[in-house]
């Protein structure tokens, strides 16, 4: 997978692929990042990325011509391509969109500043405009870092193991579990016996009765989407 960043804070960005999951995918050759200055394609003398919004008001609106630019400039000929702007009032970001991004062959973030980006961009270049939350940051990074580390962790190989992920909160109904590991005791606390126990199914059945508990408690809209989908496979069965 190539993935594009189009940014005028090329040090941010690379400061975060380059560690963890991130940085390994890259070594591991499963992605290939290109980060790119939208100051490299700015007019001159001045380079300016921003200007005033006609009609008055208040902040700074990312200017069309460097954006597309960067865009003509990039080594990309597939047509499986996704152009994400991440922005407050898009569609709120998922596990279900990180699974479809990550069957991509080519992404490209077109992170935003200042107050917008100018709408001509949004309406020629943009796929999918995303949302990470209800709330506003000062730019796209944050958000692109975001949803690129859902999606790079998916692509098989990335992670070590494959399986962990098969049991993630929100790839199913239900939340994620408690997990514990070494030792078995700490600070007088210790695990739940029935981890010790080596029989695989009762551990099972707990771990599921634990999502369950977790999921009814924290996310009552997760928790009847599951009820209803036991509810079917029971009148289908």
């Amino acid at each position: 997978m190539k993935i594009h960043l189009l940014t005028p804070f090329s040090e941010m960005t690379k400061a975060v692929i380059s560690e963890s999951i991130l940085g390994r995918a890259e070594t591991k050759q499963f992605v290939q990042y290109n980060i790119v200055n939208l100051f490299d394609f700015a007019d001159p003398p001045h380079f300016r990325i921003d200007d005033y919004p006609f009609g008055g008001g208040n902040g700074m609106i990312l200017k069309p011509e460097p954006v597309f630019r960067a865009m003509k400039s990039l080594d990309n000929n597939s047509e499986n391509t996704r152009v994400i702007f991440p922005t407050p009032d898009g569609k709120v970001f998922n596990q279900n969109i990180a699974y479809d991004l990550a069957e991509c062959r080519d992404l490209v973030f077109i992170n935003g500043h200042y107050k917008g980006i100018d709408q001509r961009i949004r309406d020629e270049l943009v796929t999918d405009e995303v949302s990470i939350g209800d709330y506003v940051l000062t730019g796209g990074e944050l958000p692109s870092l975001v949803m690129l580390d859902a999606v790079v962790r998916l692509i098989p190989g990335v992670l070590n193991s494959y399986e962990s992920v098969e049991t993630d909160s929100f790839t199913s109904e239900l939340l994620d579990g408690p997990h514990y590991t070494r030792p078995d005791e700490y600070k007088g606390i210790r695990i739940p016996d029935i981890l010790l126990s080596g029989h695989h199914k009762n551990i099972d059945n707990w771990r599921l009765k634990k999502r369950e508990e977790k999921t009814k408690e924290r996310r009552t809209d997760l928790w009847e989407n599951y009820i209803a989908s036991r509810k079917d496979i029971k009148e289908d069965g």
